[in-house]
Parts: C-alpha cells; structure tokens; sequence
C-alpha cells in the first residue's frame, strides 16, 4: 500500500470523532488543548486496516519477530500490526507501577522487536515498555505509532515509524494559558476520570 498523507491520517481521526479539542490532561500529567482518542480511531477494524497497512511497508523492512504493546492504549493496534505483519503480537501491563510480562508471554532472547504505540507525547510509556523487553533480552528495532504529537522530540533511541508527526502544545498545570485555563480540565485517558474513553496518551 502507498504511504497515508499526514492530511489523509488526520482525515481518519476527524471521521472517527477521534480529534477532540477542549481542556485535557494527558497521562503524562501535561495539559492540552487537544486530545487524540486512538480508541474510536481503531474500533472500526477497516479503518484500523487501512492505517495499519500504511505503517507495515516501513517496519517489514526491519525484520523484526515480535510486537510488543504497552497496555491499554496499545494493545488492539499491537494486535493489528502483528497480524499484517505475520508476527507474533504481546502486551506488557502494569505491576505495582512497572511494565510486567504476564499471562504467559515472553520474550526470546534476542528477538527483534517493534513497539507499537497508538500516541506518543512525552514518550514516557514507551521508554518503559522498550526497557521491559531489553530486560527480556529482547532487541528493540524501532516503535511504531498512528500519531507523534512530540513533533519528533521524544528521545527514544530507536527510529519511529509514524502516519503523522503534529506539534500540538502541551503545558505544566503551573504554566497553563489564560484561556485554557478558563475551561474546566478533563482526563480522558483509560486510566483518567472518564471511563467512557479508550487509549491514554503519554
């Protein structure tokens, strides 16, 4: 399949009612004026097909033999990049605050893996998640994700393999905008306030 257009991605998210503006703080703790719920993008299995299949040309060329998602928000677009990518597809959870293997997962020593992420902020999960398969002996090849909203900043240390790269603001609660900070926040993320809501961002 050709590349997806960055316009062509967040077309999708629009379509999905995925690209919500507000007042929103992120897993990560940061505040935003924007909120990208990977969740309603990737409930429409065609639609998740159709990003994936735009990622998978790129990260086939890695050889890798695994996928590993951090849990929650990772978890459905692990299992879709795995399945076009004819490779295994696991997930890492939380434990006491630290990414786990778990239900009979591993990771063979040496296996190349890419971990795939719906959103990456901060970075911060998937530098977990990455240091969780080196514990394994797994070799981390790259990360792979729908939307960079770092605008490439977040140091990973591997290449990342992203549909669109936005720089979307993001603030401290202490250094927040007046006209931010005149709506009321929501936490929209799985582990946030509203249960109604999908993936977090990080």
């Amino acid at each position: 399949m050709a590349e997806m257009s960055q316009e062509a991605v967040l077309a999708e998210f629009r379509a999905a009612g995925a690209l919500l503006q507000g007042h929103f703080v992120l897993t990560s703790g940061l505040h935003s004026p924007y909120y990208l719920q990977c969740a309603r993008v990737l409930m429409d299995p065609a639609r998740a097909a159709r990003l994936v299949a735009a990622l998978v040309p790129r990260l086939a060329r890695l050889a890798p033999d695994l996928v590993v998602a951090p849990a929650l928000g990772g978890i459905v677009l692990g299992y879709e990049v795995g399945r076009q990518l004819g490779k295994p597809s696991i997930f890492v959870e939380r434990v006491a605050g630290d990414f786990t293997l778990r239900r009979g997962f591993d990771i063979p020593k040496g296996s190349r893996v890419v971990i795939a992420e719906d959103v990456i902020t901060t970075g911060l999960s998937t530098r977990e998640c990455m240091a969780c398969c080196q514990a394994e002996g797994g070799e981390v090849v790259a990360v792979a994700c729908l939307v960079d909203r770092s605008a490439g900043k977040a140091e990973l240390g591997v290449p990342v393999v992203c549909l669109a790269t936005l720089d979307l603001p993001t603030y401290p609660q202490h250094k927040l905008p007046p006209e931010l900070a005149a709506i009321p926040a929501v936490k929209p993320g799985s582990r946030g306030l509203d249960a109604r809501a999908g993936g977090a961002e990080t």
